[in-house]
């Protein structure tokens, strides 16, 4: 738990605003984790609506154009951080 992991090759992190409803997580657990390895998952709840989740997958270079239709029918909000700057001073 925590620290810093292993180079993961091919990930994009994205951030998320998950509506706090039941089945939420599982829609998303559902539709893209079977499709690509979820190599990193933080959530963090301060009681509103929405949980702030940030996430990595593992995508190949030659997938990477299919994750914003895969984000988009899933309906969550989403913003990628791969090139923060923040990101990769904190977790590279």
């Amino acid at each position: 738990v925590g620290g810093h992991a292993e180079r993961v090759n091919d990930e994009v992190v994205l951030r998320f605003e998950f509506p706090e409803r039941p089945g939420a997580l599982f829609n998303f657990l559902n539709r893209l984790g079977g499709r690509w390895t979820i190599s990193m998952f933080h959530y963090r709840n301060h009681g509103a609506a929405d949980g702030r989740v940030v996430a990595g997958l593992v995508v190949p270079e030659d997938e990477r154009h299919l994750v914003g239709a895969a984000l988009d029918e899933i309906g969550y909000p989403y913003w990628d951080e791969s090139e923060n700057p923040a990101y990769r001073l904190f977790l590279g």
